[in-house]
């Protein structure tokens, strides 16, 4: 369904936007650790 020269410009955007989520994704699980943290001091 791809032309023969769209296919490496369309591995490379999946490329990065997957590059992008895991990022988000691993800023996500950073701030909920710091969240947590956070948290956990308070109470003590």
């Amino acid at each position: 369904m791809i032309p023969d020269g769209q296919d490496d410009k369309v591995r490379a955007r999946q490329k990065s936007r997957a590059v992008v989520m895991a990022l988000a994704l691993g800023l996500f699980v950073i701030l909920m650790f710091a969240i947590t943290i956070a948290k956990m001091t308070v109470n003590q």
